[in-house]
């Protein structure tokens, strides 16, 4: 189900794909509209006329009526995915529900980790799902595989090839509904330990947390392709460090400022969540903003499957938010800082 967030996340990446992108409040695609490729965060995406290119969405729903058509893939991220049009390109889904109706057709392969998956539609290639309910109607065609984990209902005979279940598709189901104390304890102790770091961040360093927050809301695509590639590229620097001489003390330094670094990205992915929640009120408090970003990403992470979707990706957001800030800090620093004269201490105040 990796693969799934990550195409969503590589969708965004500047030059593998030229799209609109929009942050936040509802998209409409008129009918008779065309555009070229559109990318969205936390906002609604509705398409009636045509996206010539791919369509993908973070934190938001995606639909496409019966008149409208993508001429890409569809990817969309905590959120819903509805398709009642065409999609010439594959459908990945990593997030609440997603429907195949009846009248949609999917050029491509489905593959979807969702509460519920519903395919009443055309599917031209596999499928492959990881959902609390699979639902199979009586009009689904599926021309490829189906490769499952989940409760399957509905005929099986609409899929013309196999049809397979595999447990590794799905993430670990929710606990029972009533835990046990501990659990309950571990999960309100780690609430409150990254709670008390947000409050600390913005109450020591108010400027800088304030340009992560802006950073992380004025450009989340931007962001999260860079937090996509320190994902990557860090833990290769730390095992290629680790191969040398004296590399294994510095990759273990490494790896752990580098877990200390993700800690603060994550807490201030949360803070920039809480920023643009609270843009839409007239609440204007950076401490309402903590708040409310920590409910909301709180309440997200527990969904059943697919919990493990917004905390991937506002951690990116977060981490990237953050790497950008401390270089555009770096560079402020560096444009504001007089040269020393020959003969002077550079440890004296300026007169």
């Amino acid at each position: 189900m990796l693969l799934v967030t990550l195409s969503v996340l590589l969708a965004t990446v500047p030059g593998l794909a030229a799209a609109e992108a929009r942050a936040g409040g509802s998209v409409v695609v008129a009918e008779g509209e065309t555009v070229d490729g559109l990318e969205t965060f936390a906002g609604s995406v509705v398409v009636r006329g045509t996206v010539d290119g791919d369509l993908s969405a973070f934190a938001g729903d995606v639909t496409v009526t019966e008149t409208g058509r993508v001429t890409g893939n569809v990817a969309g991220a905590a959120g819903s995915i509805r398709i009642a049009g065409t999609v010439d390109g594959d459908v990945s889904g990593a997030a609440g529900d997603v429907t195949i109706a009846e009248t949609g057709t999917v050029g491509g392969a489905l593959d979807a980790g969702a509460g519920t998956v519903r395919i009443d539609g055309t599917v031209a290639s596999d499928v492959t799902v990881g959902a609390e309910r699979i639902v199979l109607g009586s009009t689904a065609s599926i021309a490829g595989d189906l490769t499952y984990d989940g409760q399957l209902q509905g005929p099986r005979g609409v899929v013309a090839g196999t049809v397979e279940r595999d447990q590794s598709l799905s993430g670990p189901v929710f606990e029972p509904i009533v835990p046990g104390f501990a659990d309950w304890m571990l999960g309100i102790y780690g609430f409150l330990v990254n709670l008390a770091l947000g409050a600390v961040l913005l109450l020591v360093f108010p400027g800088f947390s304030r340009r992560v927050a802006d950073t992380a809301v004025e450009g989340p695509a931007r962001a999260g392709a860079v937090g996509l590639g320190l994902l990557v590229a860090v833990p290769v620097l730390l095992v290629l460090t680790a191969i040398t001489i004296v590399g294994i003390p510095l990759t273990v330094l490494g790896a752990m400022l580098f877990g200390i670094f993700a800690w603060v990205g994550a807490v201030y992915g949360r803070i920039a969540v809480g920023t643009w929640l609270t843009s839409y009120t007239a609440v204007e408090s950076r401490w309402v903003a903590l708040l409310v970003g920590f409910v909301v990403v709180g309440i997200a992470v527990r969904i059943p499957f697919v919990g493990w979707a917004p905390e991937l990706l506002v951690g990116l957001l977060g981490l990237s938010a953050l790497a950008l800030a401390l270089t555009e800090h770096r560079r402020r620093v560096r444009r504001t800082t007089p040269e020393q004269a020959p003969g002077t201490d550079a440890s004296a105040p300026p007169v």
